[in-house]
Parts: C-alpha cells; structure tokens; sequence
C-alpha cells in the first residue's frame, strides 16, 4: 500500500501542513511513522480526511465532527475499509450509511421508523427504509483527483483514479488522454496506443491525444503515421512546441533538412516567448 508524506496528503487535500498534523495527533487517522519519526499516510487515510474536511465544511463543529469519526472508526476495526462507509448530514444529524444500513454516527443507534398497522391500534417496530446513498464521486472529480495524486507522485493511484473516471463516464476525453500518458511512461505501448485512439473517436480535434498518440507510434516504429500525426496536432494547436521539436528531429533523418530547419526554428520561436 502507498505511503505519503504529511506534505503531499496537505497537497492532496488542499489544506496546510499543520492542519494534517493536527488531524492527526486529534486521533482522527492513525499514521505509521518512519524510524525518524516521520508520519507514513496510507490511501484510507486520504479517503477519510477527505471525508471530514466535507463535513466540515457543512458543519464547523469540528469537535463534534472528530468525535463521530473518531467512534466510527474505531466501530471498522473489523477490517471493513473506512471508504465503504459514507457519511453525511440530514438536518442536525451526522449519519454513516454502509450497504442498506443506516445509523446515527454519533451515538451507534440504527435508525428505525415507527409505522402505524392500518388494521391495527399496535404500533410495529419498523425499519427505516434505506437512506438515498450520497451522490458518487463524478468522473471530473476522479479525473482531478488523478491529477493531484500525480503532481503527489503517486502515478499507480492515480492510474487508479482515471480508470475510475472512465468506468463513471466512459466518454471522458481527458481521462483517455492521461491514462494513456501514464500506460505510455510504463510502456505498455499498446494499451496507450487503444487509449489515445479512443479518445480520438470521442473528440477527434483533441490536439494532445493526437500528439502523444504520435509519440506511442514513434516509439513504436510508425514514422510516417506518427509525422502525421503531429502534423495534425499543430494544425489543431500551433503552439505545442514538442509537436514541431519532434518534426524537425524526423525531418532530419529522413535527410529534409529544409523541412527540419522550418520546423526547428518554429520550435526555437515558442521556446522563448
């Protein structure tokens, strides 16, 4: 399981240093720690600080909010991930829900409804119909916390995360695009290549698909279709520099030195606007 550091959950979750720390020694989420005593943040402890700073967001108790999540998770030491749990406010009530139950996270009571019998004078313990799940993540939303785990240097998770966004949207453009560039840096050629293409079919004047799909040819030994392919890259966007860069080095082998010089100097001109 991945390991972060204090300062790249701070980047994850958009909040300082210190606010993790505090979190932390709060009892919130139980970090390892290196033998220099460095805090170690596991993929859990993301989804659930993730969790709080929603709630508190909703609701600025943040003791209260610490308390209830505090008693929860210490309620999931039965090995059930903290993520399969969702968490949420209905009026002034903090509820955790997980499959089709439903339960006060503050106090640990289900939540029941008192139903009248039509035939009867008796009142029936009834159970309250499962609570409407919270809404799942959108794909942009796995498709930016794919970004931010890769500017974390987390590249597997952050995989993890835009093959989410395709599995929520499967028309999700951009999503295509940087797992390919990932599948790319792992040179898993083909799939890269499938990605690149498939994205291509959803937006076919995507500019950088059409460029990094370029690349994956060239690497791949398609000289021709991948000089046609930057071609049609800064035909959509004149200014990705690598498109022209790429250009001249292939003019070049091919012995057009004109053709390489144009493109060099087209290179050379973006470089130093």
């Amino acid at each position: 399981m991945s390991a972060y550091s204090t300062r790249q959950l701070a980047t994850l979750l958009d909040v300082r240093p210190d606010r993790v720390r505090a979190w932390a020694r709060a009892g919130l989420v139980a970090p390892d720690r290196t033998p220099r005593g460095h805090l170690r943040f596991s993929f859990q402890d993301l989804v659930w600080l993730r969790t709080a700073k929603r709630l508190l967001c909703v609701e600025g108790n943040a003791r209260r909010i610490w308390r209830a999540l505090r008693k929860l998770g210490r309620q999931l030491r039965d090995g059930r991930p903290l993520c399969s749990i969702r968490m949420r406010f209905e009026g002034s009530e903090l509820l955790a829900t997980a499959g089709s139950m439903t339960w006060d996270a503050e106090t640990g009571q289900a939540l029941f409804d008192f139903s009248p019998e039509p035939a009867s004078n008796v009142a029936r313990l009834q159970p309250r119909p499962p609570a409407p799940a919270p809404a799942k993540p959108t794909a942009e939303e796995w498709f930016e916390l794919g970004i931010a785990l890769e500017q974390s240097d987390a590249p597997a998770e952050a995989e993890s995360a835009y093959r989410q966004a395709i599995l929520t949207d499967p028309r999700h453009v951009d999503s295509h695009v940087n797992l390919g560039r990932l599948r790319h840096a792992a040179h898993a050629l083909e799939e890269a290549e499938s990605l690149y293409r498939r994205a291509l079919e959803l937006d076919a004047a995507h500019a950088i698909a059409h460029f990094n799909l370029g690349v994956v040819l060239e690497d791949r030994g398609a000289l021709d279709e991948a000089m046609s392919l930057y071609k049609r890259a800064l035909a959509l966007d004149p200014t990705i520099g690598e498109a022209h860069f790429n250009l001249a080095r292939l003019y070049e082998q091919s012995g057009d030195e004109q053709s390489a010089l144009r493109h060099l100097s087209s290179f050379k001109r973006l470089e130093d606007r």
